[in-house]
């Protein structure tokens, strides 16, 4: 069956990094936009990077452009997104997900917190 796997999340130190990894099963994965949400506590989810299926191309929300990098590996069926200099406001639960009309498939998220 369809399963998005997210892992990598944790506690960190503000201005520390983190390597979130969405591991994915049951779709052709390569064929598929990849993005990564976050949801902060009282807060919309909010979408902050894909990637389009090659890795060719990809975009980032203002908010972590220049912090977070989006990247995959369609040889393993792995999405990751790679988040430097991070800030207490990037506390929320991390979520992948896969996209290709009309199917959109989500992970169960990660939890990052970062805290002094």
């Amino acid at each position: 069956q369809v399963q998005l796997v997210e892992s990598g999340g944790g506690l960190v130190q503000p201005g520390g990094s983190l390597r979130l990894s969405c591991a994915a099963s049951g779709f052709t994965f390569s064929s598929y936009v990849v993005n990564w949400h976050r949801q902060a506590p009282g807060k919309q989810r909010e979408l902050l990077a894909s990637i389009t299926g090659a890795g060719v191309n990809t975009n980032y929300v203002d908010s972590v452009k220049d912090r977070f990098t989006i990247s995959r590996d369609n040889a393993i069926n792995t999405a990751y997104l790679q988040m430097n200099s991070l800030k207490s406001e990037d506390t929320a639960e991390y979520y992948c997900s896969a996209y290709r009309w009309p199917s959109h498939y989500w992970g169960q998220g990660t939890q990052v917190t970062v805290s002094s």
